[in-house]
């Protein structure tokens, strides 16, 4: 996703949005002057492959969720202070000077979405970054310190930002580009009095489509349940196809992000080998510790969008909990029953 700021016309820009795999690179070039050579790829001393960025520190009670071990995705009371620490490394063969700060993000179109530059918003003024720049020499990696203070007059919701690391290459005789590269940890922040509002997801329709350059795609309409936003992620196996023919899995595209109560497209596209079906497909969709699944027999179309099929499976996870309420529900009714049925007490005499 291309940054919009328009600063010096001699500085493209490169983003690098880590925390949940997508990556935005941008890069505006200049007119060759003379005795520079022209933009070539990235060498050693060139920032563009150097500056990285991790988070360190994640709730103890948020440890086995994937998403927590890579960005923010913490639930406060209002008046509560967080501290955690990122580390900041340098892997290209020249120093860096690293500006760190927190900007603006949005969820937009389905699409978590970075504000230009240094873009503020409620959370950023909650946030902090100490120091607020470093030097690296090649090589090196250190860590800071970042700080979340939620105002005691909060209002229950979920905010999004980004806290980035920045390091900028000026043109000179060698580059006629010059760079600012910034790498990123995505902030979700839900802030709400009592516990955190659960996260959950439906699978509610696939559709059989081929793309314009004649590849299967499998779309799936997915619908945000819960009460936090989802970054999803999944995964589409296909078996009992023409002559027994087994395929995958194959990787839904990444990018999708939904708000509460949204529902959004995720893709799967395959090969464009594979004969047309029928199949049995079997797709997986995750967020974090989400996973819903999915099965259907599916056709592709020979061009365009096909028919929405039918669901024939549901997903895994539901169904033990359902398993288990019903039994706790018969377990109250039998309960309740032999209650009724016991022996009533006779009334004392006077």
């Amino acid at each position: 996703m291309p940054d919009p700021r328009r600063g010096s016309p001699a500085i493209g820009v490169l983003l690098a949005g880590l925390c949940a795999g997508a990556v935005a690179v941008a890069a505006v070039p200049v007119p060759a002057t003379a005795g520079s050579s022209p933009a070539s790829s990235p060498r050693r001393d060139d920032p563009r492959g150097g500056l990285g960025i991790r988070l360190v520190d994640a709730p103890v009670a948020r440890r086995a969720d994937p998403r927590a071990l890579k960005g923010v995705v913490d639930h406060l009371d209002p008046g509560t202070t967080v501290r955690r620490r990122i580390e900041v490394s340098n892997s290209s063969g020249h120093p860096m000077r690293v500006q760190l700060y927190p900007a603006a993000a949005d969820i937009r179109g389905h699409a978590f979405v970075f504000a230009p530059d240094r873009t503020p918003n409620e959370l950023t003024s909650w946030t902090t970054v100490r120091p607020a720049e470093i030097d690296l020499a090649p090589g090196q990696a250190r860590r800071v310190r970042f700080t979340i203070r939620v105002p005691s007059e909060a209002w229950k919701g979920e905010r999004y930002g980004v806290i980035w690391a920045q390091a900028t290459a000026e043109p000179d005789k060698a580059r006629n580009i010059g760079l600012a590269i910034r790498v990123g940890i995505r902030m979700y922040l839900d802030i709400g009095p009592g516990g955190e509002p659960p996260s959950d997801m439906s699978i509610d329709r696939l559709t059989p489509e081929r793309d314009a350059s004649g590849r299967p795609v499998l779309a799936a309409r997915v619908h945000n349940t819960g009460g936090r936003a989802l970054d999803l992620s999944g995964s589409l196996s296909l078996s009992d196809g023409p002559g027994g023919l087994r395929a995958g899995p194959y990787p839904a595209q990444l990018g999708v992000t939904l708000r509460p109560g949204e529902s959004g497209r995720l893709a799967v596209v395959l090969d464009p080998r594979l004969p047309q079906g029928p199949w049995k497909a079997d797709l997986v969709v995750r967020s974090g510790m989400i996973e819903r699944e999915v099965s259907a027999t599916v056709v592709f179309p020979e061009a365009g969008v096909g028919r929405p099929v039918a669901l024939t499976g549901t997903s895994w996870l539901i169904l033990p909990a359902l398993v288990v309420a019903l039994g706790l529900a018969a377990a109250g009714i039998v309960v309740w029953r032999r209650r009724r049925a016991g022996p009533h007490p006779e009334p004392r005499k006077a």
